[in-house]
């Protein structure tokens, strides 16, 4: 069964970090594409960030120079590292896995940013 969870989340004052974890089970893990995606109350999910099956990165506009995606490919665990945390980034965090028509979820990790 391939499938991907979450780890990592709290209780942060703003201006903190954290750093969300996300394990990777299976094959072929090489060949996705994997990102980290969060939504907030009364909001859509959006997509925070993406590591590409070369290393290319992308974020969001709103986490840009704040946030790192990165993968560790012999562990099979992909991370998401959270610096200077602000209140509006309170959401559930979600990691995701793309190959083909292939798609991972895991259930999530809440992060809490205090004002």
């Amino acid at each position: 069964q391939v499938q991907v969870a979450e780890s990592g989340g709290g209780l942060v004052q703003h201006g903190g970090s954290l750093r969300l974890s996300c394990a990777y089970s299976g094959s072929a893990f090489v060949h996705y594409t994997m990102a980290w995606y969060r939504q907030a109350p009364g909001k859509q999910r959006e997509l925070v960030a993406v590591i590409t099956t070369i290393g290319t990165t992308n974020y969001a506009e709103s986490v840009k120079g704040r946030f790192t995606i990165s993968r560790d490919v012999a562990r099979e665990m992909v991370y998401l590292q959270m610096n200077n945390l602000k209140p509006e980034d309170t959401a559930l965090y979600y990691c995701n896995g793309q190959w083909g028509n292939t798609e991972l979820w895991g259930l999530g990790t809440q992060v809490t940013v205090s004002s």
